[in-house]
């Protein structure tokens, strides 16, 4: 079956059988699925997926008598992983992914973190709602952003999602021109008309008030329900600080105009960035201070299990310790390590042994953080004495922190600063 047909099939089965169908592949039985969903019997629930199979064309032929529950699973883990109860796709060939990047909506390998995914999944639904989105690089921003715009979309809400490091020097030059290209680019993405030289007067008025107006005016009037705008990113504005004092000052007068009925409460911010916001901003001007702030976790033991299973890796809690105490629950550390691990079927033992080397499988990503701690002798150093240090009074400047940070190199425990895993210490330590 094609990805096509399949999307055509899962539409047209009804409300119920949708809801028998994610039951069945959440690993209920059929009882609990009838008890759960209030219908008379268990056989009820089985007439249900038999249907749900013809449509998905697994037909039995006249006199046999079988059923297509695991070629159901099967197709299901192809097309829908995420649907799957991880517990279901022992035996199921395993498509794997490579850990680089947003992960897929909807792939088998993405793990929700405590409440943090219903939590914005609720949030958003407030009008005005602003959500802040903070981690180091490769913990999972983009991931997270992505699925709550799928699921503002699945709501039809509309959805604009950009990635500020889009924004090329000349966008950068000045206020004015980030601005204009800005509501150039939420134009594009919402498939509106270009009117930003319509609404645009510098002669009398301001570029924030100009922006502010083509939103006001054009493209909320446009759209008859709320629109989702995600920024990823943005703290690539902090590098030009009189563009980010405007330009997050008019996020958070966006914000505080919802707060009273008018159109404003159409427009649902969700903001993403990688550092502590090391620019002076004006607390009565920030969106930072303002909002439902995420902090992203690292994964807990129990979440590393839950992917190893994923990865059909038939892990005992002390092999989840062995590699916890290399990685920690940093999320694209730990996936790599499966991913190879699973593909080249290696020991645990292998992997550890060359993980904080130039031949394990982080040398690509070693040496790509060792070539960008390079670039600043100064931070190289405050992180090299860091790492050596025997004792916690390593003291390091604020602004060193915050790109130690960004870079994901360390993590705060209380107000103490660490290496965020043995793995950069061990390797990091050598240099």
């Amino acid at each position: 079956m094609k990805k096509e047909e399949f999307d055509a099939a899962f539409e047209k089965i009804t409300k119920t059988q949708r809801m028998v169908l994610k039951s069945f592949l959440a690993g209920k039985t059929d009882e609990a699925i009838a008890q759960s969903l209030s219908l008379s019997d268990s056989s009820t629930v089985r007439r249900h997926i038999a249907k749900i199979c013809r449509e998905f064309e697994f037909k039995n032929q006249e006199g046999e008598h079988f059923s297509y529950r695991q070629e159901l699973i099967e197709l299901f883990a192809h097309f829908r992983p995420d649907l799957v109860n991880p517990n279901l796709l022992t035996g199921v060939q395993l498509t794997l992914e490579f850990p680089e990047g947003q992960i897929p909506v909807n792939s088998i390998f993405y793990i929700e973190r405590s409440t943090i995914e219903s939590d914005c999944y609720q949030e958003i639904f407030y009008p005005g709602t602003l959500i802040l989105i903070k981690a180091p690089k490769l913990m999972g921003k983009t991931s997270l952003l992505t699925r709550i715009m799928a699921h503002a979309a699945q709501h039809d809400y509309r959805t604009v999602q950009l990635n500020l490091r889009l924004a090329d020097k000349a966008m950068l030059t000045s206020l004015d021109n980030f601005l204009r290209g800005f509501c150039q680019m939420v134009s594009r993405e919402l498939q509106l008309e270009d009117r930003v030289n319509e609404y645009w007067d510098l002669e009398l008025l301001s570029s924030n008030y100009n922006c502010t107006s083509y939103f006001e005016e054009y493209l909320l009037p446009q759209i008859n329900c709320p629109l989702v705008l995600g920024l990823d990113e943005s703290d690539r504005l902090f590098h030009y600080p009189e563009i980010a004092q405007d330009f997050f000052g008019l996020l958070r007068l966006w914000h505080e105009k919802s707060k009273n009925p008018n159109i404003w409460q159409k427009l649902r911010l969700v903001v993403v960035h990688s550092t502590e916001v090391y620019i002076q901003l004006d607390a009565n001007k920030s969106p930072f201070n303002v909002g439902m702030p995420i902090n992203l976790p690292e994964f807990t033991q129990a979440e590393v299990q839950d992917l190893a299973s994923r990865h059909q890796l038939n892990w005992q809690q002390n092999q989840v310790e062995k590699l916890m105490a290399m990685v920690g629950g940093h999320p694209y550390l730990v996936r790599l390590a499966m991913y190879y691990i699973k593909r080249q079927n290696l020991t645990l033992e292998d992997f550890l042994a060359t993980a904080a080397t130039d031949e394990g499988i982080y040398s690509h990503h070693l040496k790509r953080l060792l070539i960008n701690l390079q670039e600043d002798v100064e931070l190289f150093e405050s992180f090299k004495a860091l790492i050596n240090s025997t004792s916690e009074s390593v003291q390091l400047e604020r602004f060193q922190l915050y790109k130690l940070y960004a870079m994901g190199l360390v993590k705060f425990t209380g107000v103490k600063v660490q290496p965020r895993c043995d793995l950069y210490r061990r390797y990091f330590s050598y240099e």
